[in-house]
């Protein structure tokens, strides 16, 4: 499939990366290019005045997310998920469901040096969207363990990647 081709075709992106990583910038610029949806968790909780490390309302905002993404997908429209896709389940999920709607399925994973992330973090944790729930060195390491980076294996079953 040419990129021509695919552009005539509802894509869906899926943001792959630890925070700090550049999901949202990457997320808002696509967005624009594509035109596409841009579905991210953390603007929505910020806008909601829910706290940003609250897993079961995000767990819920993301499932619903991903319903709202495969109607707007059936309807033609592209989608980008900014979740930040940690494990590879999830990512194997989507992929599927997304191929399954006969979308194009692109993985963004943004692969940043932990000292970049964490300089990042800094910065944003001074943010009038993080302040109330700073991100901590302790939790960045943490997290980092729990990432699951895409093999070159995985990242061929997508249509497209970009790293």
């Amino acid at each position: 499939m040419t990129e021509k081709e695919s552009q005539s075709e509802p894509r869906l992106v899926l943001l792959c990366g630890p925070p700090g990583a550049g999901k949202t910038t990457t997320a808002r610029r696509l967005a624009e290019e594509l035109p596409a949806v841009r579905l991210c968790p953390d603007e929505w909780m910020a806008d909601l005045d829910i706290d940003l490390h609250d897993e079961e309302f995000r767990e819920k905002l993301e499932a619903r997310f991903k319903k709202l993404g495969y109607e707007l997908l059936g309807l033609g429209q592209s989608v980008i998920l900014e979740f930040g896709f940690w494990a590879r389940s999830e990512r194997d999920e989507i992929r599927e469901a997304g191929k399954a709607l006969d979308a194009v399925v692109e993985l963004q994973y943004l692969n940043v040096p932990h000292e970049e992330l964490w300089r990042r973090i800094e910065a944003r944790n001074s943010s009038e969207m993080w302040n109330d729930a700073p991100i901590t060195l302790k939790q960045l390491v943490e997290w980092l363990t729990l990432f699951e980076e895409p093999t070159a294996q995985e990242r061929a079953l997508f249509d497209n990647t970009r790293n």
